[in-house]
C-alpha cells in the first residue's frame, strides 16, 4: 500500500491548494484518525508512506503503526523540510535484512539541488518450511514542479541505481522489486512511460547531458 498522508505543516504553507476543502477536515486531528482507519481496512502486508511528518511520526503514527504490527523505518528530507517517506512492514511476515536511505540532494549538480529523498529496505518473507527469495521495497517522493521533468528523471536515476545495487543477488540476478512512491507524473508523460517501458524518448526534451549521463552510468 502506497499513501501520501500529507504533511500538516505542508499543508498549512500552501493552503490555497486546499480551498475547495471544508476546513475542519484538514485538520490533523480529523485526518489522522481517518488516515488510520484506511491503513487498518486494508491490513496491508507493507506500507510505504510519503510527507510523513518528523514530530507526528514520532508522537502518533510510528506508535499507533507498532500498535498494529508494524515495524517502521523513516528518512526524513534534507535540508529543512518538516517531512520523509516510511515504509512499514508486519514483523510478523518479514524480517529486516537493510535500510539504504538515499538523498538526491548534491551540492555541486545543478539538476541535484532539491531536498527530495528515497528510502530502499531488503526485507526477508518469514514463510515457514519454505525457501524464498529477499524482497526489495523502495519508496519516494521526487521534485513536485510540473516544469521540471528533467530534475525528476535525475532523482528517479539515482532511486533505481540505489535498487539495482540492493537487489542485485551473489549469482547476478535479482530479488523481486517494489517500488512505491510519489512520482508527482500522470500516465504518458515521460517518467512514467520510463519506469513502464524501460526506456526514454528523450527527442525535443530540454533535459540536458547530466541526466543523459546518469541514465547511461547507472541504468545501463
Amino acid at each position: 500500500m502506497s499513501y501520501n498522508i500529507l504533511s500538516q505543516d505542508l499543508l498549512e504553507d500552501n493552503s490555497h491548494l486546499y480551498r475547495h476543502c471544508r476546513r475542519p477536515v484538514l485538520h490533523w486531528s480529523f485526518r489522522f484518525p481517518n488516515i488510520l482507519k484506511e491503513i487498518k481496512h486494508f491490513d496491508a502486508d507493507v506500507l510505504c508512506l510519503q510527507e510523513v511528518q518528523e514530530d507526528h511520526y514520532g508522537t502518533e503514527i510510528r506508535p499507533s503503526l507498532e500498535s498494529l504490527g508494524y515495524h517502521c523505518e523513516y528518512k526524513m528530507r534534507t535540508g529543512r523540510k518538516p517531512d520523509g517517506c516510511a515504509i512499514c512492514f508486519k514483523h510478523s511476515k518479514f524480517s529486516l535484512l537493510s535500510v539504504n536511505p538515499v538523498e538526491f540532494f548534491r551540492p555541486d549538480i545543478p539538476l541535484l539541488d532539491r531536498d527530495n529523498i528515497g528510502l530502499v529496505l531488503l526485507l526477508q518473507p518469514k514463510i515457514p518450511c519454505a525457501t524464498s527469495p529477499a524482497i526489495c521495497v523502495a519508496n519516494t517522493h521526487l521534485l513536485y514542479n510540473p516544469r521540471r521533468g528533467d530534475i525528476k528523471l535525475t532523482q528517479l536515476a539515482m532511486l533505481l541505481a540505489e535498487i539495482s545495487s540492493v537487489a542485485h543477488q551473489k549469482d547476478g540476478s535479482f530479488c523481486p522489486i517494489v517500488m512505491c512512491g510519489d512520482f508527482n507524473s500522470v500516465p504518458g508523460s515521460p517518467l512514467y512511460s520510463f519506469i513502464k517501458e524501460g526506456k526514454l524518448n528523450y527527442e525535443g526534451l530540454a533535459i540536458g547531458k547530466v541526466i543523459i549521463l546518469w541514465l547511461l552510468e547507472n541504468l545501463g
